[in-house]
């Protein structure tokens, strides 16, 4: 009987796992040729600030509030080096948004959500932030 209910147990489990791979794998956005990548660069340099925990946890999920369906996947790369030995590191993060096309992006980034968006920035970071708008190659 305790050897046929740790067999249930152990089989009951492994369901759970493999479905938990199975939702994990479904729900990661694939990066496609021709999305739309907006990049946005947050220079490091002297006097300049930038709360990542604030950026990661607050500000993305506002931007994923904002932008919703249209925004297909995101981003974020903690700066670490330069790619030159003994030079400043250039930007402190860097977060990207992808979009399946430059008018979703241009509908969901409307005056409204672009000032909202913006009024958080002081919240975590003093420095102004690069904007580059890129369609993905490869």
């Amino acid at each position: 009987m305790k050897t046929k209910l740790i067999g249930i147990l152990t089989a009951v489990f492994v369901m759970m796992v493999q479905v938990s791979f199975a939702q994990n794998a479904s729900s990661t956005p694939k990066i496609t040729k021709g999305m739309i990548k907006v990049g946005i660069y947050y220079p490091k340099g002297e006097g300049k600030t930038f709360n990542m925990d604030y950026y990661v946890n607050k500000h993305m999920t506002l931007a994923k509030s904002l932008l919703g369906n249209s925004l297909k996947a995101v981003e974020i790369d903690k700066g670490l080096a330069s790619g030159v030995p003994n030079t400043p590191l250039p930007y402190v993060a860097i977060g990207y948004l992808y979009f399946d096309s430059l008018d979703s992006f241009q509908k969901a980034m409307n005056a409204e959500v672009s000032a909202k968006l913006n009024a958080d920035v002081p919240n975590y970071t003093n420095s102004i932030p690069i904007v580059q708008i890129s369609e993905v190659l490869l």
